[in-house]
């Protein structure tokens, strides 16, 4: 049955009814009574019963059935306009970032073949001809394209390598592949995985260089489709009940909590989402904190347990540059084992996780706390796709430099629960030190990430030597520094009030990326939306809150699962680049909108704290059965609106501070009623999706930076050390005489948005190769590139200790790092990153040099660790690099690189 046919039958036997028929003489969807609405917007309408988008509605039937007609409109007006890049070995390499190739996949004439013409590898081919008005791209469209790689053949055969317009070397060894990456699908933009989607790979018939692949696009039968109709299939009975005034919320309820006991795996771990196997640090980790604690923490516990290795410190996710420490944010996995903790009162749990934690976060203060300004170092947490949300200049090591607000946040949160859990434990030295360590990550995120005239944090500093920050709003991070009290109330109040919102949601940044397809860029995950209805409802601001819950259901509804995510400028979930139906963290989000915010529960460890928050348009009665808290089961009865509460009984009996005591046991009735008073009115922020310009590439040449004109842009900020010196409409400007520096451009438009900086350009000072031990090339390797007579190769059990004489002409400060090799990995997945301890001579220590992998046997791919900033004495010094045991990364056998010089650079007195 095709969706004309399914939408035929469910009208004919009534189902949808008036809610789901079209007003005479109108067209439009008729939901019920104006007065039932519960939240309105020129996108969408949420009523009591129903959401309204456009021509798409969907309805509660009854408390456990709901219907939807909506249909993706994604592959209905295509344009025929294609865009594309070619890609060695699956690398952004072919033209610069904003210089796509474009094809208009038309016929020339009625019924002819489409096929690009032989574009040569590196020249840019725009294709002339102009969209025609109402044309889109017909369904099936075959299309031939079309590749000169000779100029790239004929490098390798006249000097060995083909150097790529970033400078960057591949030799004929190693290439392998060559892909073409692009939009629409099948195309992708995701570079890194060109290597798994085999029909995208180009082949060359018959010898001569001309490399080709047809494509089908726009296919109807790839279209990605949601069911028309959800009714409750499985027993959740044991599950909390809710009930209220409210059908849509009770079916949205009842489908979160089916969805949730779908994922449980048989071995009664959680799995990720439908279309994600297997266990996950960050995922299960926030839905934990969201719901997963209170309604399967038997489930929970043996989750976080599966992310233990076996030296007892938190797996880090795979991702960028082989995780760990690239990305930090595993002890995310701290918060969620404390959620458990407080809610099951456990003791044997508590003295089991302790250690794990106390652990990880002594390694991470090694390798990833940065004691110059005293934030944490490494990728933003849970947007692990480098792309998608950071300059396409900075690669893995680039990202571990940075310091990110919703990583630091979760950090700051981690060392606040390791010292709670070492006061319950009677360690009060680990206690007093983690109290600290916490209240430093707090202060340094009000310092370095405060912005002032926005009135939120900066989504990271990022950079080299001389980090800026990144003006961007960052959903997450902006959400937990609210509620894990980064935050005063008077700032926290201003941030719910000030960080912007779309038409469908909080984008997970904001403004968007030009160019970088939907998936954390230009997209809402409600996991996300629902960490944002919290720090809402915390600071008291009913209309983010609303707008939060609507945000929430609305696609629940529509699509009938809980997607992962959606794009943020039309709320379609077909448009991103990857996505997943019965998400763990998505559905988490929508129980704990019922737990954590209407009503309010807040678990300490000696009790259960209510905190209700019913947005007025929200208000009436609401029921929550067999709620099981320890050994106590309530039965809870709410009344009215608000967030205060004018009275709550507890078996009719006044109950003191809103708090159920642990100690409680048997079957009890609480009656909760809110003094029906809104609070204070606070405003939202809503904005349209608007999209940050392009970033500037800057060279140089004598004394004159110079870069290419941005569209849309007007000005052009130029930053030296990271401060302005200079802003105008020029596109170029002479650098002044001087010591070493860097310098970066930034492009804003006439709406004050701005780009991100571009790639560092260091004026100046020259660099000083100290090369190290050199040995011959290991015959299992392909090596070339390394300057000098070689390089040395560290390991877990090569060269674990190195003594590196410096000799520097003059006392002063000096940015030092490697020139390395690491081919174990590809760049945006699995856990091989080396990581070693760079000490002086007397051992103090002096940084974590971190050499991530940059590519499968890639071993010519060289590129420089993290810069290290050592003030350096007159004359020799001795440094120390180390393997010590809080190098280990998450893989533990594989620690592997090879090591050219230490490139020295003296960058002030």
């Amino acid at each position: 049955m095709n969706y004309y046919e399914l939408s035929a039958a469910v009208l004919a036997s009534g189902l949808l009814l008036a809610s789901c028929q079209s007003k005479p003489g109108t067209g439009e969807a008729a939901a019920g009574d104006p007065a039932e609405v519960v939240w309105h917007s020129d996108a969408y309408t949420v009523y009591r019963d129903s959401v309204v988008q456009g021509p798409s509605h969907a309805r509660a039937v009854s408390a456990t059935e709901l219907h939807s007609n909506y249909r993706s409109p994604a592959n209905e007006t295509q344009s025929p306009q294609i865009t594309f890049k070619f890609s060695l070995n699956g690398k952004d390499n072919e033209l610069p970032p904003g210089q796509d190739n474009v094809f208009l996949a038309l016929p020339a004439t009625a019924g002819a073949a489409i096929e690009t013409p032989v574009i040569a590898f590196g020249q840019r081919y725009v294709d002339a001809r102009p969209v025609p008005s109402g044309q889109y791209l017909a369904p099936n469209t075959k299309v031939k394209i079309r590749l000169d790689l000779r100029p790239v053949l004929d490098a390798f055969a006249k000097q060995g390598f083909y150097t790529t317009f970033k400078g960057e070397k591949i030799y004929k060894q190693d290439f392998k592949k060559v892909f073409v990456a692009g939009t629409p699908a099948p195309l992708s933009w995701d570079f890194d995985n060109l290597v798994n989607k085999p029909e995208l790979e180009m082949h060359d018939p018959d010898g001569k260089g001309i490399y080709e692949v047809t494509l089908t696009l726009n296919q109807p039968a790839a279209a990605k489709t949601t069911a028309q109709q959800w009714k409750k299939t499985i027993a959740t009975d044991d599950f909390p009940q809710y009930k209220s005034d409210y059908p849509l919320a009770d079916a949205l309820y009842n489908l979160a909590l089916e969805e949730a006991r779908r994922a449980v795996e048989p071995d009664s771990t959680f799995r990720t989402g439908k279309e994600w196997a297997g266990v996950w640090t960050r995922d299960i980790s926030y839905s934990i904190i969201l719901a997963q604690a209170t309604l399967q923490p038997q489930s929970a516990m043996k989750s976080l347990l599966r992310k233990v290795s076996p030296e007892g410190r938190i797996i880090q996710d795979t991702g960028t540059g082989g995780a760990y420490p690239c990305s930090t944010d595993r002890v995310v996995w701290a918060v969620a084992a404390w959620e458990i903790y407080k809610v099951t009162g456990d003791e044997a749990w508590l003295r089991k996780v302790y250690p794990v934690i106390k652990k990880s976060l002594e390694e991470d203060a090694q390798n990833a706390y940065d004691p110059a300004t005293g934030l944490v170092r490494g990728e933003s947490s849970f947007l692990d796709w480098r792309e998608e949300t950071y300059p396409r200049w900075m690669q893995p090591v680039d990202i571990y430099q940075s310091e990110n607000l919703g990583t630091n946040a979760v950090h700051a949160q981690a060392n606040t629960v390791l010292a709670l859990m070492a006061r319950q434990l009677g360690d009060a030295a680990v206690a007093s030190r983690h109290e600290q360590a916490a209240a430093t990550i707090k202060q340094a995120i009000n310092q370095h990430l405060w912005l002032d005239k926005a009135g939120y944090y900066g989504q990271y500093r990022y950079g080299r030597v001389f980090p800026v920050v990144s003006p961007k709003a960052e959903a997450l991070g902006e959400a937990l520094s609210v509620l894990f009290d980064v935050t005063d109330p008077g700032r926290a109040k201003m941030v719910v009030e000030k960080t912007p919102t779309v038409p469908f949601g909080i984008s997970c940044i904001y403004p968007q990326i030009p160019g970088i397809p939907p998936y954390h860029n230009d997209a809402v995950w409600p996991f996300v939306q629902s960490f944002w209805a919290l720090a809402a409802a915390k600071a008291g601001n009913e209309a983010s809150l609303m707008e939060s819950i609507a945000a929430v259901y609305r696609p629940a509804a529509l699509f009938l699962t809980n997607k992962e995510n959606f794009v943020a400028g039309n709320g379609d979930f077909a448009g991103t680049q990857i996505n997943s139906s019965n998400m763990l963290w998505s559905l988490s989000g929508s129980l704990g909108l019922v737990y954590k915010v209407l009503f309010g529960m807040h678990y300490e460890t000696d009790r259960l704290v209510f905190r209700p928050f019913v947005p007025q348009a929200l208000q009436g009665e609401r029921k929550l059965l067999n709620f099981k808290y320890r050994k106590a089961v309530l039965t809870i009865e709410m009344l009215g609106y608000g967030n205060e509460i004018q009275e709550i009984k507890l078996d009719g009996q006044p109950l003191a501070g809103a708090a159920v005591p642990a100690s409680l046991t048997g079957a009890h009735a609480l009656r909760i009623i809110l003094k029906s008073q809104a609070p204070a009115a606070a405003k939202t922020n809503r904005v349209a999706n608007l999209f940050s310009p392009e970033t500037p590439q800057v060279t140089l040449v004598g004394s004159q930076l110079s870069w290419p004109a941005i569209k849309d842009a007007q000005t052009y900020r130029v930053l030296k050390n990271g401060q302005p010196v200079n802003a105008s409409g020029a596109l170029t400007y002479a650098v002044p005489a001087g010591g070493y520096a860097e310098y970066q451009v930034i492009a804003i438009d006439n709406k004050g948005l701005e780009s991100f900086a571009s790639e560092p350009l260091p004026v100046g000072a020259p660099a000083t190769e100290v090369q190290l031990e050199t040995v011959a090339p290991a015959a299992s390797y392909a090596y070339k590139g390394f300057s000098g007579k070689g390089f040395i190769e560290v390991s877990t059990a090569k060269n674990p200790r190195l003594i590196i004489p410096v000799e520097a002409p003059e006392a002063g400060l000096y940015a030092l790092d490697f020139r390395y090799a690491n081919g174990n990995g590809p760049i945006n997945t699995n856990n091989k990153c080396a990581i070693r301890t760079l000490r002086d001579a007397n051992g103090a220590l002096l940084g974590t040099v971190v050499l991530p992998q940059r590519g499968v046997d890639e071993w010519s791919n060289w590129g420089f660790s993290n810069p290290i900033l050592v003030r350096l004495a007159k004359g020799k010094n001795a440094l120390a690099l180390t393997f010590e045991p809080a190098n280990a990364n998450m893989n533990g056998a594989v620690n592997q690189a090879m090591l050219d010089y230490l490139r020295v650079r003296k960058v002030s007195k």
